[in-house]
């Protein structure tokens, strides 16, 4: 019994290993790529950072008033929200998180009498929803790996293009922003209309007088849906390392705790080898004592002087 009780323990400890291999390698892995969606995050800010400071300028110049894009309604109706989420699992409670907070907004929106538009990224995000009977305006999928600007732009034309036809009147992202490797906070911002304040802020410094070229509206007007998809992008940027920081921790949790099981395991191991083996040694013990006493007995138990009377007793 202690033998197979032995052999079970050691396929289970062969398993947790392949496990654990698994693991390790996927947080090596992680790791590698954190490192890469920082070093995009800091390539992709001084492009945020100029342009806006044009559009800044160019509202000191008496540009945007009244423009589609930084102009609130009225009267909101309908509400979208676009949500950034992976495409896979393995990593922690990182979907989890924005998901959740993404769901308590819009069932606020909802019980405040406002309809929604659900314009999602990443498989997670659109199976949630799609799971639990929302309706989907439409999904991106395959973005959140390794985003580029260009998916950002279409993300970005999807949203601009609800907003300016009145099916929306306002847009929140909601998505993860990467403070460090072991920090990460879940975020809701206003996306569509931009918020003035943003933009108008009055440049600082000593500024130049610039003579504009086009007219600034006209210039404004080609600068302010470039400024939304380079926040967008920014925010897919943040979602990425987030990402892959949530899965570093998890797997290397996972490994961690995989480590201990062996330990255990390996405990239980020795524990019935030693069992199986003190059993052995009783065996002979007993085999042999018994042996002893039946040699040093008072009957002879050998056929050593048997007759013929004795083999064919009379009737």
């Amino acid at each position: 019994m202690a033998g197979g009780k032995e052999r079970v323990l050691r396929r289970r400890i062969k398993s947790v290993e392949s496990s654990k291999k698994i693991t390790r390698a996927m947080e090596l892995i992680a790791a590698s790529r954190i490192a890469k969606a920082q070093q995009r995050v800091a390539a992709a800010r001084p492009y945020s950072e100029q342009i806006t400071a044009v559009i800044r300028n160019l509202a000191a110049a008496g540009a945007g008033g009244g423009h589609p894009l930084l102009t609130p309604r009225e009267s909101v109706r309908t509400v979208g929200f676009v949500v950034l989420a992976g495409d896979r699992g393995l990593a922690g409670g990182y979907n989890s998180g924005v998901l959740r907070q993404a769901e308590a907004e819009l069932k606020a929106e909802i019980a405040g009498g406002h309809d929604y538009v659900l314009i999602l990224v990443g498989k997670k995000a659109r199976d949630y929803f799609r799971f639990r009977g929302y309706t989907i305006a439409a999904s991106f999928t395959g973005l959140v790996a390794n985003p580029s600007y260009e998916d950002a732009r279409a993300v970005g034309e999807e949203v601009r293009t609800r907003f300016e036809a009145g099916e929306v009147d306002r847009v929140d992202l909601v998505y993860t922003q990467f403070l460090s490797v072991g920090t990460q906070k879940v975020l809701t911002r206003q996306f569509m209309p931009i918020e003035q304040d943003t933009v108008t802020e009055a440049p600082t410094g000593p500024q130049a007088d610039y003579e504009y070229e086009p007219e600034p509206d006209e210039i404004l007007d080609n600068l302010l849906p470039r400024y939304a998809e380079a926040r967008l992008f920014a925010a897919l940027l943040d979602s990425t390392a987030s990402f892959f920081a949530a899965q570093q921790r998890a797997m290397k949790s996972a490994t961690d705790n995989a480590e201990e099981l062996i330990k255990v395991l390996s405990r239980e191991m020795n524990r019935a080898r030693q069992e199986s083996i003190t059993t052995e040694i009783l065996e002979i013990v007993g085999g042999a004592e018994a042996l002893a006493q039946s040699s040093d007995g008072e009957t002879d138990y050998l056929a050593d002087h048997m007759f013929a009377t004795d083999l064919m007793p009379n009737r």
